[in-house]
């Protein structure tokens, strides 16, 4: 394939992520963007549930408008309810996590990386923190679930690496 064809295709390319989360050319500590932001498009879905409703009911004797129209307000309605309620505004940053598992894996930590997962039905934010302890090799580590909201420490668990070469 020549160059001019892979150039036409890349210029043809037209997704790309928003600003807040596109990784190119970024500087400094990331921010990780708040699980709040999902009440928005809740909102929308909500709007769009109460507009396809008012078509089943306003126009229910056109030939376009069926029981489709129904289930899509419902399942409008549903996603839109799940959206806002797993909308949950974060207090706790990774930073912070960080901190809080340290204390709680009970040993210095050397290195160590967190990791924003979900849990439960309505998406509750958590932190994953795994945790290696300050020597060379790591001697110990530990994975440390840290809830983003009030920070209170989910789940621990720690044990020697076994990863660690024994000492001879």
């Amino acid at each position: 394939m020549s160059d001019d064809r892979r150039d036409v295709r890349r210029d043809e390319i037209r997704d790309e992520l928003p600003d807040d989360l596109d990784p190119a050319g970024f500087v400094g500590a990331y921010m990780f963007p708040d699980n709040s932001r999902r009440r928005w498009p809740g909102a929308i879905y909500l709007v769009l549930a109460v507009v396809c409703g008012a078509v089943r009911v306003l126009a229910s004797d056109s030939a376009i408008v069926n029981d489709g129209w129904t289930v899509a307000a419902v399942l409008l309605a549903v996603a839109g309810v799940v959206s806002i309620s797993s909308g949950w505004p974060m207090t706790v940053d990774e930073k912070d996590a960080l901190v809080r598992a340290q204390r709680a894996a009970g040993f210095a930590v050397g290195h160590a990386s967190a990791q924003q997962v979900w849990r439960g039905v309505r998406s509750r934010p958590t932190w994953r923190v795994l945790c290696y302890s300050a020597e060379e090799p790591p001697t110990h580590r530990a994975l440390v679930l840290v809830d983003a909201l009030d920070g209170s420490i989910v789940e621990q668990l720690g044990e020697t690496n076994p990863e660690a070469e024994p000492a001879v």
